[in-house]
């Protein structure tokens, strides 16, 4: 098995939620469950990376290792950059984001896309995709779709449907068309670089921070989840499905 650190970037401001990682969620903030998933895929170390002191102060409760980083970031990548640069990582290291807003996340999943990048010496991040359920997750634009090469390598990544389906074969779209899970394994020395890449249009008008590394012409490899994840958190009818899903065992875990 590929050794790997999860990173998890975890920001107090939300427009939609606010301190949506401190939220409660069967008993737990919503930062623990996200943290617990990491423990749980194999992970070597897991590190949360915050820019608030509530945050920190949560998960220092309960037994996390975190790392206070900059208020400024754009991004969960430059906050991991910045954790990479700070705690020395060699180069060659598996580095794995899982955002803070992933209760629902197979641990399974953060071992996948770790391993996914480990055996794929010509890239410098991986990430992971599944086929796009209807027509209704294509044309949504919170769902991202991403294309790739018949090796896998990414092509592009959209809100928008892609491919378009200009015949009007759906069968055929849906076949093909997959959703991007947001999900990332990178080599630290790669997220070295990271906030040295040109700034990218394409990522400021589609607001995908992964289009700044294709765009600079980044290897991003790509492979198929072994199973569909819970939906993230980013408002609160969010949070109550997420509280649904969870269901009793977290309460009874908690006390």
């Amino acid at each position: 098995m590929t050794g790997f650190t999860v990173v998890i970037p975890a920001r107090y401001a939300s427009t939609r939620l606010p301190g949506k990682p401190l939220l409660p969620l069967g008993g737990r903030p919503v930062i623990e469950h996200v943290w617990r998933r990491a423990i749980e895929s194999g992970a070597e170390r897991v590190i949360v990376a915050t820019d608030h002191e509530a945050i920190a102060d949560r998960v220092s409760a309960f037994g996390a290792e975190c790392c206070i980083t900059a208020p400024h970031h754009a991004s969960g990548t430059e906050r991991i950059a910045e954790v990479v640069g700070l705690h020395g990582f060699a180069t060659d290291a598996v580095v794995v984001n899982l955002q803070g807003d992933e209760p629902l996340m197979p641990p399974a999943l953060l071992a996948q896309v770790a391993e996914t990048l480990a055996s794929t010496p010509v890239a410098s991040m991986a990430t992971l995709a599944t086929p796009i359920a209807d027509g209704d997750e294509l044309h949504d634009p919170h769902a991202v779709k991403l294309v790739t090469d018949h090796n896998g390598r990414a092509l592009y990544f959209s809100r928008a449907a892609i491919p378009r389906d200009r015949e009007g074969t759906s069968e055929m779209v849906h076949a093909i068309a997959r959703r991007h899970l947001g999900i990332y394994a990178y080599r630290a020395g790669f997220l070295l670089d990271y906030p040295a890449l040109p700034p990218s249009p394409l990522e400021r008008i589609e607001q995908l921070e992964q289009l700044r590394a294709l765009q600079a012409g980044i290897h991003i490899q790509v492979a198929d989840a072994g199973e569909r994840p819970g939906p993230g958190i980013d408002t609160a009818a969010d949070l109550a499905m997420a509280e649904a899903a969870i269901g009793p065992e977290s309460h009874q875990e908690s006390r």
